[in-house]
């Protein structure tokens, strides 16, 4: 298993739409000691006390199409992996190059506003990820229809369960039209009927080839919609490869 190999052609269905070179990103262990600013445009001041690298020296290549499991026990650095990939942190070391849109589900209730209604809700966060409002309107039934949420739309967020929080979530996000979805865990959440329709609209997704990063703790969710594996340990890319060989890899290791 090796890093997948730089692209020989120049055409684009072969260039790869994410790309990372060397990264690295450094965390401190007191994260009350740093806010998003020092987290998000961070200036080299000399050595922090308590510092530790969530992730070095990473590189690899994902082409369009590609579905690939990120693997790893918990705090080895995989949602910071999403996170950079998505844009919301930036890389201390290295360079991080993604050239297509992302749809993140990735702590997908954050964004939703706990006084606002579900309704209000829908409208806010599709607009955060740039959806203009006029296809929200199109796709509001669906969206509903999809969350099971439906006699609940004028009640504020905050009275939600936690299950009908992730489904209206879930429902909004994965509507997006970006060619890349980054899912973080949120299959481990919800009923089985749920989970069964997220995987429907994950599969959907990936007939459309859509680029998709995976991370779970699940092999079969692993196994179902990847090929390829990430395996990361203590912050480093261990493994890069076919996703049974990584797995069995990361179980004789992890």
């Amino acid at each position: 298993m090796s890093e997948t190999p730089a692209a020989t052609t120049s055409t684009a269905t072969t260039d790869p739409v994410i790309t990372l070179r060397d990264v690295g990103l450094e965390f401190s262990r007191k994260r009350a000691d740093l806010g998003l600013r020092d987290l998000l445009f961070r200036r080299d001041t000399g050595p922090r006390r308590d510092a530790f690298w969530a992730l070095r020296d990473v590189s690899f290549e994902v082409r369009p199409g590609e579905a690939v499991g990120v693997i790893g026990r918990n705090g080895q650095g995989k949602s910071t992996l999403l996170k950079l990939v998505a844009g919301v942190l930036l890389p201390d070391e290295g360079d991080v190059r993604v050239r297509e849109g992302v749809a993140p589900l990735i702590e997908i209730t954050g964004g939703f506003a706990p006084d606002l209604t579900g309704r209000e809700n829908v409208y806010l966060a599709a607009g955060l990820h740039g959806m203009p409002r006029d296809m929200v309107d199109e796709k509001y039934g669906e969206i509903v229809d999809f969350a099971e949420t439906k006699d609940f739309m004028e009640t504020p967020f905050r009275h939600y369960s936690s299950g009908m929080k992730v489904r209206l979530a879930f429902a909004v996000i994965s509507q997006l039209e970006e060619p890349i979805l980054l899912v973080d865990e949120v299959l481990a959440v919800g009923d089985k009927a749920f989970k069964e329709k997220c995987y429907q609209r994950i599969e959907s997704h990936l007939a459309e080839g859509r680029t998709m990063f995976l991370v779970s703790h699940n092999n079969g969710d692993l196994k179902r919609f990847c090929d390829r594996g990430l395996y990361l340990r203590e912050g480093a890319l261990r493994a890069d490869g076919d996703l049974k060989e990584v797995l069995d890899q990361y179980g004789k290791e992890g």
